[in-house]
This record gives C-alpha cells, structure tokens and sequence, in this order.
C-alpha cells in the first residue's frame, strides 16, 4: 500500500488536508541539522516518559552524511538537558569524530553493531524503563493483547543471554545478529530496544513497546489473557508497524516538547 493510499485509509479529509508537513532539504547539512533536532528531541520525550535512570540509556541516529558514523548523546548528561549542539558523533569501529564528550561504552557496543549490520535501520534506542525491566525479567515475548501489541506480533524478539554490562561489541554482535529483521527486542534482565527508519520512528517504538509491557503485566495480574488471533494480528501490524504510522506516532510527542522548551533545537 502507498502512504497516500495508507493516509486516506487511515485519516479522512487527507485527500484535501495534508496529515504532516515532511520537510524537504536543499542539501545534507540542512539535513543533518534537522536530523540532529530530531534526536534531540527525542531524548527530551524519554526524559518526559522516565526513561531516564542514571548513566543508562542511549538513543543513536545514523548520519546522512557520513553513514558509516552515528550520533548519540554524551554519557552522564540528563536527557531533559541534551541539544543538538550535545550531541557526539562516532564512528563504527569506536572513533568520536565529532563533539567533545565521552559517550558510553554499551551505547556504542550495541549501537555499533546494529548500524553496522543492517544499513535500513537508521535509529536504535535503548533504555532500562521500570516496565521494561520489569517484562524483560518474565523471559517472554509481548502477546497480541490488544491492537497496539499487534505492532509487535511476529515483529520482536526475546534475547535471553544476558552476561552483565555490555562493555565490548561482542554482546553487541549477538543482540544485532538475533534481532534480524524485527523492530524490537525484549532484553532478559536488562531492558528494551527498538529500531527505525527515522530516529522519530525509533523513539515513537519504544514508548509503544514499553507501555505495551505496562499493559501486559496488568493483564497477566489480573488473569487469564485473551489474544487476538495470529491472522488479524499480522493484517494490524501491517498497518500500525507501517514507516508511516510509526513515524506518525512521534510527531504528537514532538509537538509537545517544541511547545513545551525548545531549546533542543540549539
């Protein structure tokens, strides 16, 4: 399905009324600059959301530029604080190339490798979340509980190994080579990550994937769980797993934060 087919399914009025306003760039730099803004942006919503603990935590953002190299935030900075201007650029095999601060070692274990291993993925975001945590310590995928869950079905994977810290691209290389061609992954005892096309995509996953592991532990408390079938499952994922919809899910979440401090953007 095209995306002007998908937002006419979707929406009504998107035959008359455009749904977003997706900028378009004279060249890379403008690109870059607004990719940059994006991200930051995003690492404002995990702060928004509490995915914020510590020194745990990083979202990355392939550069359109240089593509063998990604931006991710500096270590031990609290994600409400980050602007463009914070963030460090590094190179696949652990160069910083760009920016002037340390960034931490899992972030680029895991990051790394997922960049590297699969060129269509241009965002990886990871956090330990109260919810996610709580999921990942059960061993279990999510179940299709409802249509956001569908997003999901077939579409995210449950890496089980779990050896403490990730401070060497080793563990990297096995959560990359096991998440294949899924959007997400539950990590045992550990937390969540999701991947996308666009950081906006990445970010909009794991706010979606952890309020979805919110939901199934309050139904799995309260009793028995009823999944929708795996034929209606794959037909709903098809749409709200969508680069358009999943993209869609940020731009609300971006609006508040521009109206709320914009001073990401510097």
């Amino acid at each position: 399905m095209s995306e002007k087919s998908m937002q006419q399914k979707l929406t009504m009025g998107s035959d008359k009324f455009t749904l977003f306003d997706t900028p378009e760039f004279d060249d890379s730099h403008q690109r870059q600059c607004y990719e940059k803004q994006r991200l930051a942006a995003a690492f404002r919503v995990f702060s928004y959301y509490g995915f914020d603990e510590g020194l745990a935590g990083h979202i990355s953002l392939r550069d359109c530029i240089d593509p063998e190299t990604f931006w991710v935030n500096p270590v031990g900075m609290h994600f409400s604080l980050i602007k463009a201007s914070d963030l460090v650029r590094v190179s696949h095999v652990g160069e910083i190339v760009e920016g002037a601060r340390p960034i931490n070692s899992a972030a680029f274990a895991i990051h790394s490798r997922i960049h590297a291993t699969y060129p269509h993925i241009n965002a990886v975001a990871h956090a330990h979340s109260v919810y996610g945590r709580a999921f990942a310590a059960l061993g279990e995928k999510l179940a299709p509980i409802s249509q956001d869950a569908c997003m999901f079905y077939e579409n995210h994977i449950m890496f089980s190994h779990f050896g403490g810290v990730v401070a060497d691209t080793e563990e990297g290389e096995k959560i990359a080579q096991a998440l294949d061609n899924n959007i997400a992954a539950v990590l045992q005892n550990h937390g969540l990550l999701t991947v996308g096309s666009s950081v906006d995509a990445a970010a909009a996953n794991f706010v979606m994937l952890d309020s979805c592991c919110h939901s199934q532990l309050l139904a799995q408390a309260a009793g028995k769980l009823r999944c929708i079938d795996s034929e209606t499952a794959r037909k709903t994922r098809a749409m709200n797993a969508s680069d358009l919809v999943t993209w869609g899910n940020f731009q609300p979440m971006y609006q508040a934060i521009l109206a709320r401090d914009d001073s990401f953007l510097k």
